[in-house]
C-alpha cells in the first residue's frame, strides 16, 4: 500500500520514494512530501525506524 505526498504521518521514521528508493524522514503529523530528488508523490507505505535499512 502507497502513501502519497500530503497526507498526514501516522508515526516518526523515514518514508522512501516508490521510484528510486531516496528516503526523506517524517516524524507524526508532518505531511508527507514530495520526493526532495525527482518531486515523485508516491512513497513506500513501510515506514523504517530511522538509521534502518532494508534487505
Amino acid at each position: 500500500m502507497a502513501a502519497h505526498a500530503g497526507e498526514t504521518e501516522r508515526e516518526t521514521g523515514d518514508v522512501r520514494c516508490e521510484r528510486h528508493h531516496e528516503t526523506a524522514h517524517v516524524t507524526d503529523s508532518d505531511e508527507i512530501p514530495r520526493c526532495q530528488n525527482c518531486g515523485n508523490d508516491t512513497v513506500d507505505a513501510g515506514r523504517h525506524a530511522p538509521g534502518m535499512t532494508s534487505s
